[in-house]
């Protein structure tokens, strides 16, 4: 007997009634480098006076603080990557960045304003890591998203969430008229 999957509701702030989450995304891992080197660079330069003099017992405490004072570093990058979100409803999209630890922008786009979708992998290390730009046009502007994960498929489920949203503007016109 096979079981039906059922999707937990996905609820956030500002949701319209009828709205529905289709799916959530977010920037891939790589965009957090730069907190990765400033985690390894103050454990790598604090490391380098215990190397040299090595009679001084004190200094062996030294790469203790570098690695704390990384991961301070690193922390601030980690929440700035994991809170930067993209929601993808059936009415829009929804770009929320995270601006230092207590700000926050919001950016939304409908789905059926959107004129034009496109993607590109940055050569040898996006496809090997799997991420790309993926850029929304519209007559206002472009909305540019560097370092998505699996671009082609968050691609074509973008695609798919902008027919579905012309499809249901078309029919609800055709209702009023």
């Amino acid at each position: 007997m096979a079981k039906k999957k059922e999707q937990a509701q996905l609820d956030f702030e500002g949701q319209r009634p009828g709205e529905e989450v289709l799916f959530v995304f977010r920037r891939h891992i790589i965009a957090m480098r730069k907190g990765f080197y400033l985690l390894l660079i103050p454990l790598v330069v604090t490391a380098i006076p215990p190397l040299i003099w090595q009679d001084n017992l004190e200094l062996f405490l030294l790469p203790l603080g570098g690695f704390i004072l990384g991961l301070i570093l690193f922390f601030y990058h980690f929440v700035l990557w994991y809170f930067t979100i993209y929601l993808v409803t059936n009415q829009r999209i929804r770009q929320v960045t995270q601006k230092g630890v207590f700000g926050k922008d919001v950016v939304e786009l409908r789905l059926s304003k959107i004129q034009n979708i496109s993607y590109n992998i940055p050569g040898f290390n996006g496809e090997i890591l799997g991420y790309g730009t993926i850029v929304i046009q519209t007559f206002v502007g472009d909305l540019v998203i560097r370092y998505v994960e699996h671009p082609e498929k968050t691609y074509n489920k973008l695609q798919d969430a902008v027919s579905n949203a012309i499809e249901l503007q078309g029919d609800n016109e055709e209702v009023t008229e």
